[in-house]
């Protein structure tokens, strides 16, 4: 229902680059679309994992399994169903959109909203095993949340983050795959727009992205879903919220 949503919503967009305003169109359906789907992926998570965790307190006390092997089920369970979620989005709203159709730049747009989506649910699994239930940790991932807006580079630039302030972009994930997603699609285009420049430079002097970076973007979005995982594990053996 999502993916037929923003392909109607921008239908066509994606072959539309003469003007900025098209562009800003286009990163706006990707922009979107990252913070709703996966806001809604770590959201669902939360009660699933708070509930399972109450059951895991009684199994790990009668001695039947340790947190390793739980905590690897529930991120490995998650592997295949995001792809599943991602591969009928992305093949859906990537035709509907209308942005080019390479076998690159179509596996390069799969691959961050995989990851992105994939962070997003660790993200919310990690929220839940740091805090008592599922309540606290709908509540302190909202504050997340925004932050990730402010800072992820759509609605404000890097170049006019303050100063002070820019350090948070770095290490806002969305940021991260809203430039990996922007340069793969259209940060290699050497099409002039009305403004005279081509998009490349347009993206280079308006949001800094550059798509000789990839590679780098790609291996940072890859890092926060294995660094939500990881510190979701030790969340599971470390901190008990087991009331006697």
């Amino acid at each position: 229902m999502i993916a037929l949503l923003f392909g109607t919503a921008f239908w066509n967009l994606g072959m539309k680059r003469t003007k900025q305003q098209d562009l800003f169109n286009s990163m706006g359906s990707m922009y979107t679309a990252v913070l709703m789907l996966g806001i809604q992926n770590a959201s669902g998570i939360h009660p699933v994992v708070a509930m399972e965790r109450i059951v895991f307190y009684k199994e790990r006390a009668a001695g039947m399994y340790s947190a390793l092997p739980y905590t690897f089920a529930q991120v490995a369970i998650e592997l295949p169903y995001i792809f599943i979620q991602t591969l009928i989005y992305g093949v859906l709203v990537y035709t509907v959109i209308g942005f080019e159709w390479t076998a690159t730049k179509f596996f390069w747009y799969l691959f961050f909203m995989y990851f992105t989506l994939l962070y997003f649910t660790f993200f919310g699994m990690l929220a839940v095993g740091l805090a008592p239930d599922g309540s606290i940790a709908a509540i302190v991932s909202s504050g997340f949340y925004g932050l990730w807006n402010l800072f992820s580079g759509f609605l404000i630039p890097l170049h006019r983050i303050p100063i002070w302030s820019r350090w948070f972009y770095w290490i806002c994930p969305v940021a991260w795959t809203l430039y990996g997603l922007c340069a793969s699609q259209f940060g290699d285009i050497m099409d002039k727009m009305e403004t005279g420049e081509t998009v490349t430079e347009f993206l280079r002097s308006y949001y800094g992205f550059r798509h000789e970076y990839l590679g780098v973007v790609a291996a940072v979005t890859m890092a926060y879903a294995i660094a939500f995982a990881f510190f979701f594990g030790l969340s599971v053996k470390y901190i008990n919220f087991q009331r006697r």
